[in-house]
């Protein structure tokens, strides 16, 4: 699999081009990625954050066929470049507004507020709109539908799980949103970071797997504390993950007892949480 190169520009078939943002790092990976779609008139999946450089890029590839501008969500590395975009090429701006929460792109402006099952037809193309709340609660991946590919914005990531940080993030929100793509007709998944996806239902279902996994892992560290402070589970839940990273994992700890406290399986006092 070749390395992913911010500003290069990847055909991933005859519709679609992939253009990832020079923002590498420890939650983006290589990069965000944009997506081009179309041919006479083209969208734009993803403008991803702030950069002159990655306007530049995208702006060598649209010239002047964009026609639209679709965030998958509004955290700051995926929506703000979409301002200076509209401003370049007039592109209208589609998108779910910005909840308001400090995360969040609050300057995000759409001119078009998509909801679940919308549709842009595009010509020789036509995106689906797909509410898929969780990592954010104005979270939409996009179906292509002559293509079967499903971009997935940071519903599901290549190479990495998805934080899921509250309050914004809700761990409940997010296994419902994944089981409801087991029932999509898709082929591949382009995430928001990463490689193209193979055998999309698969990597769903492992997914899945892994969230229910972690959860009893949870559950079951309550042997040792209980009751027990989000940092005295922390170490032994995520025992499997580098110390680096327990401080973003700490987040998606928070999001399964909440999950788990919806069920009615825990229950918070102050600081600390209980197992029934």
């Amino acid at each position: 699999m070749a390395m992913i190169v911010p500003g290069e520009v990847v055909r991933l078939g005859a519709l679609i081009a992939r253009i990832t943002a020079p923002n590498p790092g420890m939650m983006t990976g290589p990069g965000t990625n944009t997506y081009v779609v179309g041919s006479a008139r083209l969208a734009l999946i993803d403008p991803g954050p702030e950069s002159a450089a990655h306007l530049d890029a995208l702006l060598a590839v649209v010239g002047d066929r964009l026609r639209w501008i679709l965030c998958t969500h509004t955290h700051r590395d995926h929506s703000p470049g979409a301002r200076a975009l509209k401003a370049a090429t007039g592109a209208k701006v589609i998108g779910m507004r910005a909840p308001q929460y400090d995360n969040q792109d609050a300057a995000f402006a759409p001119d078009r507020v998509f909801k679940h099952g919308d549709v842009l037809d595009g010509g020789d193309f036509t995106l689906r709109s797909v509410h898929t709340p969780g990592h954010a609660s104005n979270h939409l991946c996009y179906l292509l539908a002559e293509e079967k590919l499903l971009f997935t914005g940071d519903h599901i990531m290549q190479g990495s799980t998805v934080v899921i940080n509250p309050p914004d993030g809700d761990m409940v929100a997010y296994l419902k949103s994944l089981e409801a793509l087991l029932a999509l007709d898709i082929g591949h998944i382009a995430p928001g970071h990463g490689h193209v996806i193979e055998r999309p239902h698969d990597e769903v279902r492992r997914l899945i797997a892994h969230r229910l996994k972690r959860e009893q892992k949870v559950v079951d560290a309550f042997a040792i504390h209980n009751p027990s402070t989000l940092d005295e589970l922390l170490p032994i839940v995520y025992s499997d993950t580098p110390e680096r990273l327990h401080p973003v994992a700490r987040r998606s700890l928070h999001a399964h007892l909440l999950k788990l406290e919806r069920d009615g399986r825990v229950w918070q006092q102050g600081a600390r949480w209980k197992l029934r």
